[in-house]
């Protein structure tokens, strides 16, 4: 059985308008405990920002975070997949473009958001019970 991108995807997704102030995103970002808010414009995605757009964009940057509208230091196009993609797939992707969110969309709609946190947490599910699964083989000794 092979694992698609919705078997490790969480499905609460923080979602904001574009016109949302940075300030007010990054309290919503808090308060949710995301490192990310995907940006929606009439339910179609149009950029996630993360940290590190804030430290970069807003911090580093000096921009104020309470004129500044989120779309402004967003990134976009948003790296996305599809609900059915085979996690093997979403990893290579995630891996060679040096990304740490995979938006996962089904029939154009965001559903959920795979983390590298995501992707570690199923690889150590895969490897306990691969141990254990080892450690329950007793073969029959001729």
């Amino acid at each position: 059985m092979v694992a698609r991108a919705q078997d490790i995807m969480h499905t609460d997704v923080l979602t904001v308008s574009p016109s949302t102030s940075v300030l007010d995103c990054a309290r919503r970002m808090v308060a949710a405990r995301k490192g990310y808010a995907v940006l929606l414009r009439d339910g179609a995605m149009v950029g996630i920002v993360t940290e590190w757009d804030f430290l970069e964009k807003v911090t580093a940057a000096g921009a104020p975070p309470a004129d500044t509208p989120v779309e402004r230091i967003a990134s976009a196009p948003v790296t996305s997949c599809d609900a059915d993609t085979p996690t093997s797939e979403v990893v290579e992707r995630m891996a060679r473009d040096g990304i740490r969110r995979m938006v996962v969309t089904r029939d154009g709609k965001v559903v959920g958001v795979i983390s590298s946190r995501n992707v570690l947490d199923s690889f150590r599910r895969y490897v306990d019970q691969l141990s254990a699964d080892i450690s329950g083989f007793h073969p029959t000794l001729p």
